[in-house]
């Protein structure tokens, strides 16, 4: 049985294809939360400290004072501690890490939490 004639793709040419976009000033959309969220107002390098109680007691005030949280001061600096974590990803060391999760145990206590 005889193969039909090949028909021939109909591709964009080279000349035609769409260009990348240009770079922006903000690098990464969670940067930018981090930044302008409605979660809270955050102090400046609240994250990289390296005391556990004083990220927590900052993420506190910052809670405590914000207009801008949509929720409970607890429920929002919990929150932003959890969403830096994550956006951090595999990238962030382990001894970091571990004075982060640190700081969401101290944050429970100093809420009063369990």
């Amino acid at each position: 049985m005889p193969r039909p004639a090949s028909r021939r793709k109909t591709t964009a040419r080279r000349s035609q294809r769409r260009k990348t976009a240009p770079l922006r000033n903000t690098r990464y959309w969670s940067g930018r939360v981090t930044r302008e969220s409605d979660a809270l107002d955050l102090e400046k390098d609240v994250f990289s400290g390296s005391d556990p109680k004083r990220i927590a007691g900052s993420l506190k005030r910052s809670a405590e004072r914000s207009r801008r949280r949509k929720s409970a001061p607890y429920r929002s600096a919990l929150a932003m501690l959890v969403f830096y974590i994550n956006r951090a990803g595999k990238k962030l060391p382990a001894s970091r890490r571990r004075i982060l999760e640190r700081a969401k145990t101290e944050l429970k206590r100093q809420f009063g939490r369990a």
